[in-house]
């Protein structure tokens, strides 16, 4: 079942760990890629240090204020594409950074990372404000997978302060994948 505007709209500390074992879906020309997701990370708006919200409303930032169910794909280190789900009410400006995934469908491609999960699935500047309750890219719920939610402090955030300590990473242990994933 696709999972609906509604499932969007509440804290990215609640909406990361319920989005694992959901599977993602993009639809790119004829091809269909999914993936089940095995690691997120959230973000909690212009509080969190570690959040790009925290610098105020920008050009690149917009999207991340809502409306929820939007994706929000920004480039780092000049290199890479990352891919967030906005969630919350509107003007929050909070997110859930996908971080891993489990290829599904005898699709063989390395997953484990935000950026190499971004360029598999073929999200680019392009999606930025794409709507997951749309028909191109979105998520699915499979209620009898049950994954096995573990929480961590997030990674490569030195500079956020407190914010770097808290545990705002969630990964589904019961997944191979997650073998592969330091935590």
């Amino acid at each position: 079942m696709k999972l609906d505007r509604r499932f969007f709209a509440q804290p990215a500390d609640k909406l990361a760990p319920l989005l694992l074992g959901t599977i993602v879906v993009r639809h790119i020309g004829r091809s269909i890629r999914r993936a089940r997701v095995v690691e997120t990370e959230a973000y909690l708006g212009p509080r969190d240090l570690a959040s790009h919200a925290s610098k105020g409303r920008t050009l690149r930032t917009e999207m991340l204020f809502g409306p929820p169910g939007r994706a929000y794909v920004y480039f780092v280190y000049g290199l890479h594409w990352m891919f967030n789900v906005v969630c919350g009410s509107t003007g929050e400006a909070h997110a859930v950074l996908l971080r891993a995934a489990e290829p599904l469908d005898h699709w063989h491609v390395d997953l484990t990372g935000p950026a190499k999960l971004a360029r598999a699935m073929g999200i680019t500047r392009v999606d930025n404000g794409l709507d997951l309750t749309g028909d191109k890219l979105y998520f699915q719920s499979e209620p009898k997978y049950q994954p096995r939610v573990v929480s961590t402090k997030r990674v490569g955030i030195e500079y956020a302060k407190h914010w770097k300590n808290r545990h705002l990473r969630f990964i589904d242990k019961a997944n191979p994948v997650a073998n592969k994933l330091r935590f």
